[in-house]
């Protein structure tokens, strides 16, 4: 596991190792997809904002960043789920991502060959889980960029 290396909270927070603004829900996974290009070598990953520590990674695939900010989304669903995690909330920066998944639906235009094959797979399997899955209990919120700094997963190569 990745460890984040902030490990100096501010006075204001003690429920958390990163340093949050106090609007930030700390009990939360902040989800971040990272792409070498548009298309091109994709990864995603989910880090918890209370402890710092990497939850999951995956990639890299042959994808795009829209892509893996869905698919992170949905991978923190489904763990959240299968692990009986519940009281969390999921932080994206993606508007696009959090709309294809309360659409069930990913919306990608990225070419659909042996290149993508594997990716087009997982992504099917992620809508088909979405559409099975009762997941109105397990909110997706903005990651406020803007506002916030960077999402703590942010791969940080911009």
């Amino acid at each position: 596991m990745r460890r984040n290396t902030l490990l100096n909270p501010p006075d204001w927070r003690h429920d958390t190792v990163l340093p949050l603004p106090p609007e930030v829900n700390a009990q939360a996974w902040a989800v971040d997809a990272a792409c070498s290009g548009n298309p091109g070598p994709m990864e995603y990953q989910a880090i918890d904002l209370q402890t710092g520590e990497q939850v999951f990674h995956f990639g890299p695939v042959y994808g795009t960043n829209n892509i893996g900010e869905f698919l992170a989304i949905v991978h923190a669903m489904a763990l959240m789920e299968k692990n009986n995690i519940t009281g969390k909330v999921i932080y994206s920066d993606s508007v696009n991502a959090a709309l294809w998944v309360r659409k069930k639906q990913c919306k990608t235009k990225l070419r659909h060959d042996a290149s993508t094959a594997q990716l087009y797979n997982i992504i099917g399997r992620a809508e088909h889980w979405l559409k099975t899955h009762d997941v109105s209990d397990i909110p997706v919120l903005k990651w406020e960029t803007k506002k916030w700094g960077e999402c703590p997963a942010d791969f940080g190569r911009k």
